[in-house]
């Protein structure tokens, strides 16, 4: 980010730029990226397994290799395994014998010297090397993910990779190992780091000579410089005509791409966190049934009596990939048990919450004439979904389930295949028996449709927003270039600090700017050893 701010910006907005002349080229707390400290952590799987994998990272990693391994780093062939006896320096006993990999800085996932100690997984051989690592001088246990934030400090990974990262540690189906391996990839971080680029920079602006001036042509390529300069310089007619108005359509351009951004419908980030599903609809009908189907295992209790669910029962599961929170709710009906009265609450307070509703009706509930099928369900959903919503909306976040369907006879269950086939406006519909299986197969390629039209494809199209905090910064970055064109011709000053925001917006997705708060809030949830 070029250091020029125009005396005429100063003169006319000093009061709004006053603590934002930090460079967003750089990266969060640069100033740490060289700790003192030598870190070590089990980076493998804890409990008894084959192997274990010991990490070491920071100036005293060749002394850890040296001290154990007995190998001079000076003379070990970087990144190659080695096979070495493992001795307790203190002690001098052999602790195991295991493959030693060194790192020399900065080509490390950390960027600094780093080893690696790989051995047997028992729990006494893992106890004695990291006891032996904890004895030497400057070495301490690795706080959780302290390995990559020093990687992030040494510009090895970008935020969005970090979190790409961090969300492919805990990636439990297909789907999210997808999404987080094209986060970490970069893919992401690129789009919001082009956007940043396309904000400063504006191609092909014809300036006259300037160069005896105080601000380089070198600075002028740069969007806000641009702007700046037309302020300083507009007057004495050293900038062409038509400066501004493509900067205009260029900032139009990006707010635009930014909105369609985020008109996603939440996509990645229900990918990353779950699909919502839930269970709902009047008691009896065969909810906890439907539950236990799914989960392949009796997690609610089927009771023929009303009412046996009073609170709601949540479950994961993998469907196909997609990973899903399912939610078992209390029937709906008017009670005077105060206790079942809250199960009701819960249940409609879930509903609201929800991405996708499995509405579960008695099929021998509907009405005999099948013509009336259609309005009977209509009036059935405006009572379960939540109210004010578009009917159309709503319909589309929810899936009927007509249980029981072995109980209706073959000529009653053709006639009802047809009725719901020739309804409009209804939410898809299956008819199907918890009890026999009958209809299992449609319900499920039916949910598995809802459930990738709320995911989409990860790995198609532009990548998805993953993080609510990608959302809120993207909102901000809209929200500034909103302030662009509304002091445009009121103040250019104003105009250029919207610019200004809006970077720092987008910086702080990237990592380019922002404070330490946010590393702390990422790395929270990464495990020690990572």
């Amino acid at each position: 980010m070029f250091q020029f701010i125009s005396g005429s910006l100063r003169r006319r907005s000093s009061f709004i730029i006053k603590g934002l002349r930090g460079n967003p080229s750089k990266n969060l707390c640069s100033s740490s990226i060289c700790d003192a400290d030598t870190i070590f952590a089990l980076s493998s799987g804890h409990g008894r397994c084959g192997v274990a994998v010991v990490r070491v990272s920071g100036p005293a990693s060749g002394l850890a290799l040296s001290r154990l391994a007995g190998r001079a780093h000076s003379r070990t062939v970087p990144r190659t395994a080695h096979l070495c006896n493992l001795v307790d320096p203190r002690s001098q006993e052999l602790l195991d014998r295991g493959l030693v990999l060194w790192f020399p800085g900065p080509r490390s996932f950390t960027g600094e010297d780093s080893v690696e100690f790989h051995i047997h997984g028992g729990p006494a051989v893992i106890s004695g090397v990291l006891q032996a690592l904890g004895g030497l001088p400057g070495v301490r246990p690795a706080e959780a993910g302290e390995f990559t934030r020093r990687a992030f400090h040494a510009g090895k990974l970008g935020l969005t990779e970090v979190e790409g990262l961090g969300d492919l540690i805990h990636a439990e189906t297909e789907a999210q190992r997808r999404q987080a391996l094209r986060q970490m990839a970069g893919d992401l971080g690129q789009l919001y780091h082009e956007w940043s680029q396309r904000l400063i920079r504006v191609k092909g602006l014809p300036l006259r000579s300037i160069q005896h001036r105080s601000i380089s042509y070198q600075c002028l390529n740069y969007c806000l410089a641009h702007i700046e300069a037309y302020i300083d310089f507009s007057e004495d007619e050293l900038i062409e005509d038509g400066v501004l108005n493509q900067v205009d359509i260029s900032v139009s351009e990006l707010q635009k791409e930014v909105e369609r951004h985020l008109q996603d419908g939440r996509r990645g980030e229900r990918l990353r966190s779950g699909v919502q599903v839930v269970i709902a609809g009047k008691t009896n009908a065969g909810k906890s049934s439907l539950l236990n189907i799914l989960c392949q295992r009796p997690v609610a209790i089927v009771s023929p009596v009303a009412g046996t669910t009073r609170d709601v029962v949540e479950t994961h599961l993998d469907i196909s990939g997609f990973p899903v929170l399912l939610s078992d709710t209390a029937g709906l009906r008017d009670s005077l048990d105060s206790v079942e009265r809250e199960g009701v609450r819960r249940a409609r307070e879930r509903v609201e919450q929800a991405d996708l509703t499995l509405a579960v009706l008695d099929a021998t509930h509907l009405p005999t004439t099948h013509r009336g099928v259609p309005d009977f369900l209509s009036s059935h959903l405006r009572t379960l979904l939540p109210g004010g919503e578009d009917p159309e909306a709503a319909a589309r976040r929810c899936l009927l389930v007509l249980n029981k369907s072995d109980l209706l006879t073959e000529e009653q269950a053709a006639e009802m295949q047809s009725a719901l086939a020739r309804a409009r406006g209804l939410p898809p519909a299956c008819l199907m028996s918890c009890q026999t299986g009958h209809g299992l197969d449609g319900f499920m390629e039916a949910l598995l449709r809802q459930v990738k039209a709320l995911c989409g494809d990860p790995l198609s199209g532009s990548p998805s927003l993953t993080q609510a905090r990608h959302r809120a910064h993207l909102q901000q970055c809209v929200q500034s270039l909103g302030q662009y064109h509304h002091y445009r011709d009121l103040d250019l000053a104003l105009a250029a600090e919207g610019v200004r925001l809006a970077l720092t917006s987008l910086g702080r997705i990237t990592g380019k700017v922002g404070a330490e708060e946010i590393l702390d809030v990422i790395f929270r949830d990464f495990c020690i050893g990572k």
